[in-house]
């Protein structure tokens, strides 16, 4: 089905009703999944099932295997290179304001690595791709090919963002802190855009860099709690910057490079 075809209203729409009764077991329940991640967090699955709901709405059972069958499409990820970015960034964007943090005399924890690290990055990846096979699999190509791949993400962000809304209240998150998140968040979002272009629109690429956020976040010192969105989120949002400068906001990749690289969305 032409991306065009695709309502981006509608999927926004049924995310979020699908997301209430998640906000009502987080509502209902002090005991998080992780720390600092409410059990509201399970609303993970909603943007896949709703992707889903439309895929068959528009192609019947086709629609949706064709959602699916992109679950693990490393082959569109022709530049190997790209792995570097979806792998490393957001890793990177951490130990910088561990830096930061530690250059100002701010008071930090010894880091730990926790024994489970490795399930816990599986569990983020097949979280991540829940909501990739929405977020990216799905809105991505009609936003972008309507207002740009910039404006797109940053459409996509301001709404991913909100849809958190509820479980970061739920996590005791204060206003301050809410705010340098949202920031994050639509910085986050432009960068995943910006991959998930760059190599050959792989929702399998989007998936990992967003289990690499979420690990980023929660093996900082110590499982998130000193993890500071006033600093990740400016470093977030200037590589975004420069990212847009540099690719172009029309594409957020290079022309050649998208050219060559460029499947047609299921």
């Amino acid at each position: 089905m032409p991306s065009r075809s695709r309502s981006p209203l509608a999927f926004f729409a049924l995310v979020y009703a699908l997301s209430v009764p998640f906000w009502v077991i987080g509502a209902g329940t002090e005991q998080p999944l992780l720390p600092g991640l409410p059990a509201s967090a399970l609303m993970a699955v909603c943007p896949l099932v709703a992707a889903s709901m439309l895929a068959y709405r528009e192609r019947r059972t086709a629609g949706v295997i064709a959602l699916l069958e992109r679950s693990f499409d490393y082959g569109r990820i022709r530049a190997k290179v790209w792995y570097v970015p979806v792998v490393l960034l957001m890793p990177a964007v951490a130990t910088v304001a561990y830096a930061l943090m530690r250059a100002t005399g701010l008071p930090l924890p010894t880091p730990r690595f926790p024994v489970l690290a490795p399930v816990m990055l599986i569990a983020f990846f097949v979280a991540g791709l829940a909501e990739e096979l929405g977020w990216s699999g799905y809105v991505t190509d009609p936003l972008q090919d309507r207002w740009s791949a910039l404006g797109g993400g940053i459409v996509i962000g301001m709404t991913w963002a909100a849809w958190h809304l509820i479980p970061l209240v739920q996590a005791h998150r204060t206003a301050t802190w809410i705010a340098w998140w949202w920031l994050y968040t639509v910085g986050n979002r432009v960068l995943t855009v910006w991959l998930y272009n760059n190599t050959g629109r792989s929702v399998f690429a989007a998936a990992l860099f967003h289990a690499m956020q979420n690990a980023s976040w929660q093996l900082f010192p110590s499982y998130g709690s000193h993890w500071d969105p006033r600093l990740t989120g400016p470093i977030v949002a200037a590589v975004a910057t420069v990212v847009a400068v540099l690719w172009g906001p029309r594409t957020l990749a290079l022309p050649r490079r998208l050219s060559s690289h460029h499947v047609s969305p299921t």
